[in-house]
């Protein structure tokens, strides 16, 4: 699961009961990514990039926002263009070791 807000237990409080609240935050068991390791982090990103490189400016019609981002969208596409993302595979080995199975002989 992400850090996003709406995982935490007040989003349940502030829609729910506090009984009702509390019998729905024990049927999960939450585990959080890293928060420079999540997917939301990656979409922050490229929303950044997205604003930086393309809406940084007044545009008076939807249909124009629409047009613009399609066309940074299709340059970025061809450009090929990557997050630089560091965080591997085994660093989550070593940071989430306790949910990764482990065999022993």
């Amino acid at each position: 699961m992400d850090n996003l807000g709406t995982h935490k237990p007040g989003a349940l409080y502030e829609t729910y009961k506090p009984e009702k609240a509390k019998q729905l935050w024990d049927r999960f068991e939450f585990i959080y990514t890293p928060k420079h390791g999540s997917w939301l982090n990656m979409a922050e990103i490229e929303l950044n990039v997205l604003m930086g490189q393309c809406l940084n400016r007044r545009i008076d019609t939807i249909e124009k926002v629409k047009s613009e981002t399609a066309a940074w969208q299709e340059a970025r596409n061809n450009r090929e263009a990557k997050i630089n993302w560091q965080f591997s595979s085994d660093d989550a080995r070593i940071k989430l070791r306790r949910l990764y199975t482990t065999f022993h002989d």
